[in-house]
């Protein structure tokens, strides 16, 4: 196996960032000189946990973050700097909270039953003004802005600079567009194992806010950052394919769809853990925002709101594009790139385990035309109910391991209950001549 250092001698490389991303997916990271990093990847690099968003105490001994080689990605903007995802340690064991841990494990599991899942992102971001209070773009105002050609080329120099770094580094990427938001853009690229997804995933992030730092702009993956804008989605793609065979198992030509019935009990186990996974694909107080909004400026919120699939729909949380895979249109810019990934997989076990049945699909349009409640599950209204639905949903916390669900609620209640610390302008205005 090629050192880090062997691989910095290779490739010019003077520093690497070992990185990883805690529970609210913030990336933390070490520079770490190629003089060092043989050292470092053998010993790990030093972290405080408390220090960062992990349930630990000052008291805990350092947490190492060891560095996956596989992961390495060479800065194409500043390439004498490296990027190397890592797992954390402590005390010679995983950390089983750490979000990169949670996802290896349920790929593990996946690859116990024969399967490799295979996912792709599609990562909505808008860009700012320097000090993030409006769109950067001030003549993008149209009331229906999504791929408006003018207010893309605008922004030219920054999405073709991302999507080149993105060709060179060899993701495949294939489109970019303006969204529905003003001020808001979609960078595709080609889908690949889980954990690859994930790790670009991350990268992906800290790449579009550097280089928008570059251009004197600010870019930013917050759900609903406007209230009367589209807010920032993260929709996922999945499949998944015989690990020997390289076969896709969700594809059948006699399937309704084209789908095989363990792509439709893997989406029913999606279904059946909505409102747990909603924690995870939705995990702030703000994402509520966006998957329970009222109409935008554009005519719709493009969110989902029920429990819910389609075929080639929109309107619902699950959608059917094509004849090899779905489209989980829950998850929004703040999920984090590994629990995302992990969450979907544990449910989605869970329900080719049983083989539930997802019901049947539904084609009316939600926004214009929605189903009784007595028909269809609603998604949490706020935060809080996630996290309750989690805590309930003992299938999927065992699947993604209690210690790691037992951390993430501790730090989801406490930001719930930080919230709750503050006074909104909108509950003066309600309620001060009450």
């Amino acid at each position: 196996m090629t050192t880090l250092s062997k691989l910095a001698q290779q490739n010019g490389i003077k520093y690497f960032m070992v990185s990883f991303t805690d529970l609210r997916g913030v990336q933390r990271a070490k520079l770490v000189p190629a003089s060092a990093i043989d050292r470092i990847a053998t010993e790990g690099a030093g972290f405080a946990g408390f220090a960062a968003w992990l349930d630990m105490t000052p008291a805990d001994a350092d947490v190492l973050a060891m560095a996956d080689p596989s992961s390495l990605i060479q800065l194409p903007w500043q390439p004498e700097v490296a990027w190397v995802a890592s797992n954390l340690m402590l005390n010679g064991k995983p950390v089983e909270q750490s979000p990169r841990w949670v996802l290896q494990r349920q790929v593990e599991r996946a690859k116990e039953r024969g399967f490799t899942v295979r996912t792709g992102v599609e990562c909505e971001f808008f860009v700012l003004d320097a000090d993030g209070e409006a769109a950067a773009d001030r003549r993008d105002h149209q009331s229906k802005p999504c791929y408006d050609q003018q207010a893309l080329m605008r922004r030219y120099d920054l999405i073709s600079k991302i999507c080149d770094n993105m060709l060179g580094l060899g993701w495949g990427p294939y489109q970019n567009d303006h969204e529905d938001a003003n001020g808001q853009f979609e960078m595709n690229w080609a889908y690949s194992d889980a954990l690859v997804t994930a790790d670009r995933h991350a990268f992906f992030k800290y790449m579009v806010k550097t280089l928008a730092e570059s251009h004197g702009l600010r870019a930013t993956f917050m759900p609903k950052p406007f209230p009367t804008l589209s807010g920032n989605g993260c929709h996922v793609h999945v499949s998944v394919w015989d690990s020997e065979t390289e076969r896709n198992l969700f594809k059948d030509g006699n399937g309704e769809l084209g789908l095989s019935g363990s792509a439709y009990h893997f989406i029913g186990g999606i279904l059946h853990h909505a409102e747990a996974l909603c924690a995870m694909t939705n995990p702030t107080v703000n994402s509520y925002k966006r998957i329970n909004g009222v109409a935008t400026s554009s005519g719709a919120t493009w969110s989902p709101n029920t429990v819910s699939y389609t075929g080639n729909n929109r309107t619902h949380m699950i959608r059917i594009p094509d004849v090899d895979r779905f489209e989980l249109r829950l998850p929004d810019g703040a999920a984090n790139p590994y629990l995302l990934q992990a969450a979907v997989i544990a449910a989605g076990l869970d329900g080719v385990a049983t083989q539930m049945d997802p019901g049947r699909r539904r084609d009316n349009n939600m926004y214009a035309d929605p189903l009784p409640r007595d028909e269809v599950r609603r998604l949490p209204s706020n935060l809080l109910d996630a996290v309750r639905a989690l805590r309930a949903d003992k299938e999927l916390v065992m699947a993604l391991g209690s210690s790691f669900v037992d951390a993430f609620i501790k730090l989801k209640d406490d930001e719930w209950s930080e919230h709750h610390c503050h006074i909104s302008p909108w509950e003066r205005q309600m309620t001060l001549d009450c």
